[in-house]
């Protein structure tokens, strides 16, 4: 089986090596169907290893227990695709393949402990009990001196809250608006005297029949009786 003439690092000569290898039906296997799935499952396996260990460290959904018997689980796929890309990559070259199988596994490997290193120091740092002191140091200190805090408004800027509310009281006209409140007092019925024995009484209060008589009360003088005292007046 003919050996690679480039090493792994010169990428670019050695892809073209194996895509001309892979074709040359002259030659024995497909390195390219060993890359291709290899690289895929790697590259699968690392990304949800990546989001495990972010909700476990990071977010908090999963426990530690559970976070590292998943990555453990996953461990063996990211592997076995870096060994399949490797192996095909190396053009079937079984120490050459398990070398860079090792040097892929290491680097990625450096590089999660690194980025979760990181993650951890930015996270805790908010939380530091030096970072609150300081703050609250220099709002003190804000204070003592009369100027405002950084909190009142960005880049120094003093709070422009309460001179554009007297700007606006001050260009804004009060409109005092009166209203009448009318309430109707009901009107007490007046007495009449019957136009025909001239005997006074309130229609409302004899049922509208003259109590001596007995004579039914006229219309008008019903209306005059409920009527108030201006109308009756005019």
């Amino acid at each position: 089986m003919p050996q690679s003439q480039y090493r792994a690092r010169e990428v670019s000569a050695k892809t073209q090596e194996v895509v001309d290898y892979h074709r040359d039906d002259s030659l024995p296997g497909k390195p390219l169907h060993l890359m291709v799935p290899g690289g895929a499952i790697a590259l699968a396996s690392l990304g949800v290893i990546v989001l495990i260990a972010y909700l476990t460290w990071w977010d908090g959904r999963f426990s530690q227990a559970t976070g590292l018997t998943l990555i453990v689980l996953l461990a063996p796929f990211y592997v076995g695709g870096v060994f399949l890309f490797s192996y095909g990559y190396e053009l079937y070259n079984l120490p050459r393949a398990i070398r860079l199988t090792f040097i892929i596994v290491f680097v990625t490997l450096a590089s999660v402990v690194i980025v979760a290193v990181l993650f951890f120091v930015l996270s805790s740092g908010r939380d530091l009990p030096g970072s609150s002191d300081k703050k609250s140091g220099s709002k003190t200190n804000a204070r003592a001196k009369g100027t405002p805090s950084s909190s009142g408004g960005g880049f120094g800027i003093p709070p422009l809250g309460p001179v554009i509310m007297m700007g606006g009281l001050g260009r804004t006209q009060t409109r005092e608006v009166t209203r009448e409140v009318v309430k109707e007092v009901p009107v007490a019925p007046r007495s009449i005297d019957c136009p025909y024995c001239k005997r006074s009484y309130v229609p409302a209060e004899q049922n509208y029949a003259c109590p001596a008589c007995g004579a039914a009360t006229p219309k008008e003088l019903i209306e005059e009786s409920e009527s108030p005292q201006e109308s009756s007046s005019q």
